[in-house]
């Protein structure tokens, strides 16, 4: 090998040394930027999924679990002694206020109110006399042809009569209501409960058990919880005005009905940190029912025109939140500011105006700048308040609730 030859392989093996350290020091985002580009070119437009952002007004839920109560709650007692001769209820039956639900023997007590009629006859009888010879006493008395005293004595047994009058209608009163009580009504509008006597006993006013049990589930109230960090939003929320709260089915997505914020607790619990609250609802459906665990949530604000997209279209990165924005036969990664999301759709703070086209679906091989061809579109972002919006829409949130939304290739970071 001449020297002439011998510098050609230097240089040469310089060249190759330089060109395979450049290669080895490229970014894997280059590299990837460069793979998808190839790829692309060779393979076509990549084939995606797309929709349009959009402005509408969205609530600004917090969550909760509950307890549904009745509303009110009566145990029916007997409040005489006796047989029980009648009950006029079914078991389960949805009775009005005033409804006749049972009936005591009343023979005994119709028997006292009729004695005390007849002592306050006897006494009125004798009150008329007494004033007829008291009205004799002091025509006599003013003539000096009777003593004064005799008229005084006989003012006084009129008004001792009087009195005693008074006392017999108050025997009378309390005699009618004992007889009254014989007939046992339902104290409000409710459902009635298992029956707990049967027609023919004898009930008494010390039975614990009662005769039935009557519910007022229309309406029913829901009691639950909340951090006592959200205590001052969700007063400041109230001081503006009453505040909606739904409920919810156990897919925690269907609104089985809708209620108010009635009170919110005057005290934290020290030992779990939360305050409770009472909403009540219509239950028109009996959809809810004492003692069932319910998932709430209480509307504290609404976003006014706030731009929406599918939580689909959210990828994240090392920078951040970002969506692929399609402009054109592109798409071009656009960072944005994510201020609340669930798993149908998310709430876009800024990098947004509402009327872009977002991708949705196919990001394995989208990358910034990538062609793409446009599938099927998928719905729009559906409007109501049936899809909230919470107010935990961080990543770490989501990760903890396990419902963070994966899409394909949401491994691939933003470039």
């Amino acid at each position: 090998m001449t020297i002439r030859q011998l510098k050609i392989s230097i240089v040469a093996v310089c060249v190759l040394v330089v060109g395979a350290a450049a290669m080895f020091y490229t970014s894997p985002q280059q590299q990837q930027q460069r793979g998808g580009r190839f790829r692309a070119g060779n393979e076509g437009p990549v084939p995606v999924l797309a929709a349009t952002a959009r402005k509408q007004d969205m609530p600004v839920y917090l969550d909760g679990v509950g307890t549904s109560k009745a509303l009110n709650t009566v145990l029916v007692k007997s409040q005489v002694d006796g047989k029980l001769i009648s009950v006029n209820f079914k078991e389960g039956q949805d009775v009005e206020k005033g409804f006749v639900l049972a009936r005591i023997d009343p023979t005994t007590y119709q028997a006292q109110y009729d004695q005390a009629v007849a002592k306050k006859a006897q006494d009125e009888a004798q009150l008329a006399n007494a004033r007829i010879d008291l009205d004799r006493y002091r025509r006599l008395a003013a003539t000096n042809a009777g003593p004064k005293q005799q008229a005084d004595t006989q003012a006084a047994l009129v008004a001792q009569l009087e009195a005693q009058v008074k006392l017999d209608q108050a025997a009378i009163d309390n005699a009618k209501a004992i007889l009254d009580y014989t007939t046992i009504v339902a104290p409000l509008a409710g459902r009635t409960g298992i029956r707990q006597v049967d027609e023919g006993n004898i009930v008494s006013t010390s039975d614990t058990t009662g005769i039935v049990t009557l519910t007022q589930i229309k309406p029913i109230s829901v009691l639950f919880s909340m951090p006592q960090q959200d205590v001052s939003r969700i007063n400041a929320a109230f001081a503006r005005g009453a505040l909606a709260v739904e409920a919810l089915a156990p897919d925690n997505k269907t609104v089985i009905d809708r209620g108010m914020l009635q009170v919110v607790d005057n005290q934290v619990d020290p030992t779990t940190g939360t305050v409770k609250l009472k909403a009540e609802f219509p239950n028109a459906d009996l959809q809810q029912w004492p003692g069932q665990f319910i998932n709430v949530r209480l509307v504290i604000d609404t976003l006014r025109d706030a731009v929406v997209v599918p939580t689909a279209a959210v990828q994240r990165g090392p920078s951040g939140a970002f969506v692929y924005v399609i402009d054109g036969e592109t798409a071009k990664i656009r960072n944005v500011k994510v201020a609340q999301q669930d798993d149908i759709q998310a709430v876009i703070a800024s990098g947004l105006d509402g009327t872009e086209q977002v991708v949705t679906s196919g990001f394995t091989r989208l990358t910034d700048g990538a062609q793409i061809a446009i599938g099927q579109p998928s719905e729009t972002v559906p409007l109501g308040v049936d899809r909230p919006q919470r107010r935990e829409g961080t990543p770490q949130s989501r990760r903890r609730n396990g419902d963070t939304p994966r899409t394909e290739g949401t491994s691939n970071t933003r470039p």
